[in-house]
This record gives C-alpha cells, sequence and structure tokens, in this order.
C-alpha cells in the first residue's frame, strides 16, 4: 500500500456519512495490500487469542463457524482516500472470541496478526463494545483472497488498514504497541472523521 500525503477527495459534505478528505468509490472496491496475497485454504486457517487473558484460545475454520453468526452492514473507510458505503460482511463478533478468552483487567490494546506476518495495534476498546468482527463473507459470498479471505478482522469505525486481512491472532498487551504501517509514519488509533492518517494528525 503506498500513499503519500496530500489526500484531498471530494469536498466535505459530497455524501452524508463521508469522512473528510473522502470520495465515494461506488461499486470499485480497491485491492490494496502491504504484502503478496497468501494461498491460505480454510483447512489451513487458525484465529488465536493470546496475551494477557485468563485462557489462551485458538480456533480453526470449522470451531469458528460454530460460534454464534453476526453480521455487520455499513460503510467502511480507507487511509488511501476512497470510503465504500452498503457493504456487508458476515463473521462473528470480535467480542464472542474475547469473552472465550477472558482479557485480564490489565489488558489495554492488542496486537492482530495476520497469517503473512503482517500486524496492526488497536485500543481494546475499539475491539469490544461490538465495533470489531472476524468476517469470512462479504455480500453473502465466501470473501475472496484479495480482500483478506479466508476470514479477516474488520474495525469498520477505523481506517481499513486496522481491518488485517488473513488474520491469525489478536495478543493483548498492557500497553500500545505499533503495527507495520504504525512503524512508518501512520498514525497510531486511525480515526477517520479525525483524518488520523499519519503521526502527529
Amino acid at each position: 500500500m503506498n500513499t503519500t500525503r496530500g489526500f484531498t477527495g471530494r469536498p466535505r459534505g459530497a455524501r452524508p456519512g463521508l469522512p473528510p478528505g473522502q470520495y465515494d468509490a461506488g461499486d470499485d472496491w480497491p485491492v490494496l495490500s502491504a504484502e503478496v496475497t497468501p494461498d491460505l485454504s480454510p483447512a489451513d486457517w487458525v484465529f488465536r487469542v493470546g496475551g494477557l487473558v485468563a485462557e489462551p484460545r485458538t480456533w480453526d475454520w470449522a470451531g469458528a463457524h460454530r460460534l454464534p453468526a453476526s453480521a455487520y452492514a455499513g460503510d467502511i473507510h480507507c487511509v488511501t482516500g476512497w470510503s465504500k458505503f452498503g457493504v456487508r460482511f458476515g463473521g462473528v463478533r470480535l467480542d464472542t472470541f474475547l469473552e472465550a478468552a477472558r482479557p485480564l483487567p490489565s489488558a489495554t490494546h492488542a496486537v492482530a496478526h495476520s497469517h503473512t506476518g503482517y500486524t496492526a495495534n488497536l485500543p481494546l476498546a475499539d475491539l469490544t463494545g461490538g465495533r470489531a468482527w472476524i468476517v469470512w463473507e462479504y455480500d453473502g459470498r465466501p470473501l475472496a483472497p484479495e480482500h483478506g479471505g479466508p476470514a479477516r478482522l474488520v474495525v469498520p469505525h477505523l481506517y481499513f488498514w486496522k481491518s488485517v486481512k488473513w488474520i491469525a491472532g489478536l495478543e493483548l498487551l498492557d500497553h500500545d504497541e505499533p503495527g507495520f504501517w504504525e512503524q512508518n509514519g501512520y498514525h497510531p488509533r486511525g480515526n477517520p472523521w479525525e483524518e488520523q492518517r499519519y503521526s502527529g494528525d
């Protein structure tokens, strides 16, 4: 994902619900990745929650699909300037996985890990309370590999680089630990409504 400063997008208010500096991508869904798309089958996929938890847990594909299903229907926003309205993802609410692992009171942040080695940091508060999902469906169909399939993290209220593709797990910490893009100058949180694109924004 190569990005530069100076996003202007379309004028604020061009569409209700459009954050500043963003444009409506319409039916397009640009493919942006820091790494090559892996050859990862559902049979090889696992998701682990560890770190500051009472009970580290790991789910395989079948185990994750036995959990109560949940869906996200709404909008997503990319730091490169596009926003996509009315997306529909299907999977399991991240709260369900976290409740099974039981975060310790000292846990304040998480590092999300991809099966490729990519990482992103997030405050735990941005992952709980029905704000994040592990998803494997898009618009009723299996999530395409180039968009993070077989499964990805979706944190729709933050810029989409936080929604780690090919999600492998979460490590809960008592401090903030920068991930891949955060170590390369991006904002530690990434709130689209505050245009938190880069460190210092």
